[in-house]
């Protein structure tokens, strides 16, 4: 027998990065805010994110996220309280004559969006990071101001800052469903049958998000795909920005003064993971290979040293861009989920927009309409139009 055990105005469920973002949001906004995890905050893959914090895209919408988070990130304490390990690196996109075209497209897309960015040659790559090998580049973007942060020190503050403006936080509490009446969502049951009731529920639960929704008769198509990183020794002089290198199929940044953490984005076509039980620790094929990767880019690592590593898993939507926004036949029902390893440097802009949508029925930060499910449902997925060839290294939209 269930018993009623809390109300709420809006529920969230999932303490991740994202989940933490939209509680944050909308407790400063005065909601009561209830937000369930079935294991701690940041228990998920927020933990084991890259923590880019970068704004190049190739659709608009994805990079005003990332651009409109990046003031976040910049000014944490100021609008979160508490820190969130920001370190201005610089950015580079490095492409080949096969992707030059669509580069420069892009940069005068992301620039009319504001973000700071600009195609460089070769050549003045170089002089930005003497460290580099250029020969097989055609043209880069390079954003000076963009960099990386802390994933756990991030979604602590978030949810810390939750907690200031009220938010309850209930972890180590599994949600069995979500409770429908009359077409609306009501609340949830959890796990020992407790109901919690509420206005408004938002799923924000990466990889398990279609559990919750399918029998409410609707899902999003979610693969769980194991991501995997690597942390090479390099000498402190070592100097390099972030990369995201579309020619030998890589992705790495510096992680403090003398680390490099570098992935490979689709790494092997392999059998859909199980978020619940999935090999954490890196590969040795892995680390082998991401290791030659790095070297092609940055000579100097060809023999540095592996310190750690370790897995996660990425929730890949369809189109392998996010989904947000109200659940198609289900009354005050949200989710925010499918970003396809993309969460993390938009999670400021995400929960801002998803409170709005909740509260007001608009999302004004930005516009989150393009990524709405009934793009999913009809078949319209999304596509740019200067989408990257991407070397063998991604699985994944840029």
């Amino acid at each position: 027998m269930t018993h009623t055990s809390s109300s709420a105005n809006i529920i969230v469920i999932g303490a991740g990065v994202v989940g933490c973002s939209v509680a944050f949001h909308l407790a400063r906004a005065g909601a009561r805010v209830r937000v369930f995890d079935k294991g701690g905050i940041c228990a998920g893959m927020s933990a084991r994110s890259g923590a880019l914090v970068r704004m190049h895209y190739t659709f608009a919408p994805e990079a005003e996220l990332a651009w409109k988070s990046y003031h976040y990130f910049q000014n944490w304490s100021e609008i979160v309280g508490g820190r969130c390990g920001f370190v201005e690196t610089g950015f580079a996109v490095v492409v080949d004559e096969r992707n030059a075209a669509r580069l420069r497209a892009n940069v005068a897309m992301l620039q009319g969006v504001g973000v700071n960015t600009e195609v460089v040659t070769a050549a003045e790559l170089q002089k930005l990071e003497p460290s580099a090998f250029v020969d097989d580049v055609a043209l880069a973007a390079f954003e000076p101001h963009s960099g990386y942060a802390d994933p756990v020190a991030t979604t602590e503050s978030l949810a810390a800052a939750a907690k200031r403006h009220g938010a309850e936080f209930s972890t180590n509490t599994a949600i069995a469903r979500i409770m429908r009446r009359g077409g609306r969502a009501t609340g949830v049951i959890d796990g020992a049958g407790r109901v919690h009731e509420a206005d408004a529920v938002c799923v924000v639960t990466g990889p398990w998000t279609d559990a919750l929704l399918a029998p409410l008769g609707v899902k999003i198509g979610i693969k769980s795909e194991r991501a995997q990183i690597a942390f090479f020794k390099r000498a402190p002089e070592l100097k390099h920005c972030i990369y995201i290198d579309t020619i030998a199929g890589s992705y790495f940044r510096p992680h403090g003064g003398d680390l490099t953490l570098a992935g490979l984005g689709g790494w092997k076509a392999a059998a859909e993971a199980n978020p619940d039980d999935f090999r954490e620790s890196n590969d040795d094929d892995f680390i082998a290979a991401v290791r030659d990767r790095l070297a092609k880019r940055i000579p100097a690592t060809a023999d540095a040293p592996y310190s750690r590593g370790h897995a996660g898993i990425y929730d890949v939507s369809p189109d392998a861009r996010a989904v947000t926004g109200p659940v198609p036949g289900v009354d005050r029902l949200f989710v925010a989920a499918g970003f396809s390893g993309t969460g993390f440097k938009t999670a400021p802009a995400v929960g801002a927009a998803m409170a709005e949508l909740i509260l007001t029925g608009v999302s004004t930060t930005v516009d989150l309409t393009p990524f709405n499910f009934e793009r999913i449902l009809s078949g319209q997925m999304i596509e740019s139009a200067n989408e990257y060839e991407m070397g063998a290294g991604f699985g994944h939209k840029l």
